[in-house]
């Protein structure tokens, strides 16, 4: 068996959509309360009255759209006839204008310039550190120990970051940058879904004033490893050394302000999504004993006596399977959404300029009409027989955990084989009993745990 190489391979008639109209808001604030409280549970509410739902975020109009042909318009049309939205001050302070963030020639410009680091050639060559950094981590973990998961694979993926992104002599305060990313994360997914995303950049809130702190920890640090990497031998195998050596087609290097930019947006992509989908795996295994053993005797099969390696990523199929399944139904990145330009359309329907357009990859990936049973965790889902026929007929764009289209996320193969790697790694020494309580996933900047995820170690004799 293999993998499906893409979402999906359905097709189906697109007829000209329509648009129906969301739940009444309240003056001034629109449907911003009902957003905030819940937004995972607004977005599936949106779903349920159609493929299209006019909404209103504060007083500007929005437009919910749930219909993966309808998704991949939006995904593919950014640059074109959708426009990048301004995410907040909060969020733009952690991200400054790096890759996510820019607009037109000068997003084409940074692309250009990172898209390098992250091809498949580079994250092969970073694959034996992932496989390394997880070994250790298998190395100190007992059989009956109690360990927080979310912490554990917190501190690992930092520990990965820093080394594939930094190198791997460089001294970085890895828990300083961990301490103030989560800080960071937690206010901008609390402005952006709270009032504070209707208030005026110059409206100084504490939750703003926390992601300032935040940042400044954050721009210390990687200051100090630019001009350590400045002063030394660039010609090293880390990503930073291959942002500073890159140069656009005029010759001109990155400035100093753009490698900051990019490395956090590097840093964010490689540590917290990868960090959160193993969390959300971890959980579901303990919770699906069968998915667990499937897992495990591919990993003995195909691993034997070895760890797993970049070359080993092909060969595990089931795991591949598992984090693709995760990444549906726990989705790091919850939400997309762009700004209509004059002209644009979805679904063959006018959409006026100015209509803030929203998906949610939540809604979409649970959407029983992409999914035989949605809510399951069914990771056969994903893989194919011998044949190479799919097992289930996924149309493409209702799983776009990455994005998709130009601005499609530069770090998708990284965090893909990253997350395998470290899942090989561990699963096939130890399991994980996570505590048996429901854990709930909380939308911030990425989709969180709403506490601790304790577990006790299992080691495989």
């Amino acid at each position: 068996m293999t993998t499906q190489t893409g979402p999906g391979t359905g097709t189906r008639a697109q007829p000209t959509a329509t648009i129906t109209e969301g739940p009444r808001g309240v003056p001034l604030l629109g449907n911003l309360p009902a957003f905030g409280k819940n937004p995972l549970a607004f977005f599936e509410q949106l779903r349920a009255r159609g493929d299209m739902v006019r909404w209103r975020f504060g007083r500007g109009p929005a437009l919910f759209i749930a219909d993966p042909d309808t998704i991949g318009e939006l995904l593919t049309e950014v640059e074109r006839t959708f426009d990048q939205p301004d995410l907040g001050i909060a969020f733009r302070t952690l991200l400054g204008n790096g890759v996510v963030v820019a607009k037109g020639a000068d997003w084409r410009r940074r692309r250009s310039l990172v898209q390098p680091s992250v091809r498949p050639k580079q994250v092969r060559s970073y694959a034996a550190t992932m496989s390394e950094c997880a070994v250790a981590l298998a190395d100190r973990w007992t059989d009956g120990q109690r360990v927080d998961v979310k912490k554990e694979m917190a501190a690992l993926t930092q520990l990965i970051a820093v080394r594939t992104i930094f190198g791997v002599d460089t001294a970085a305060d890895a828990e300083a940058i961990g301490r103030a990313m989560d800080i960071a994360q937690k206010e901008i997914g609390a402005e952006f879904s709270g009032i504070g995303a209707l208030l005026p950049d110059w409206v100084p809130t504490p939750g703003r004033a926390r992601v300032k702190r935040a940042t400044a920890v954050i721009d210390a640090e990687v200051s100090r490893v630019v001009a350590r990497h400045r002063a030394g031998d660039t010609d090293r195998p880390d990503l930073l050394s291959r942002l500073l050596a890159a140069r656009d087609e005029t010759g001109a290097p990155l400035s100093d302000r753009e490698i900051r930019d990019e490395t956090v947006t590097l840093y964010i992509g490689g540590h917290e999504t990868t960090s959160s989908t193993l969390v959300w795996a971890w959980y579901l295994l303990s919770r699906h004993p069968r998915v667990r053993a499937a897992l495990t005797e591919e990993l003995d099969r195909v691993l034997a006596d070895h760890e797993p390696g970049h070359d080993d990523y092909a060969s595990l199929p089931y795991a591949q399977a598992v984090v693709k399944e995760t990444l549906r139904l726990y989705p790091t990145i919850w939400l997309i959404t762009g700004i209509a330009k004059e002209g644009a359309t979805l679904g063959g329907t006018p959409v006026p300029a100015g209509t803030r357009v929203w998906s949610s990859q939540w809604a979409t990936h649970r959407d029983p009409r992409w999914y035989g049973d949605a809510e399951a965790f069914r990771p056969e889902r994903w893989l194919t027989d011998e044949d190479g026929e799919p097992a289930e007929r996924i149309p493409e764009y209702a799983w776009f955990p990455f994005g998709g289209g130009p601005r499609v996320c530069l770090g998708t193969r990284f965090a893909l084989v990253e997350a395998v790697l470290v899942l090989a790694v561990l699963a096939r020494r130890h399991h994980l009993d996570v505590a048996a309580d429901e854990i709930r996933p909380v939308p911030s900047l990425t989709l969180q745990p709403d506490r601790e995820v304790r577990a006790t170690v299992r080691t495989r004799t």
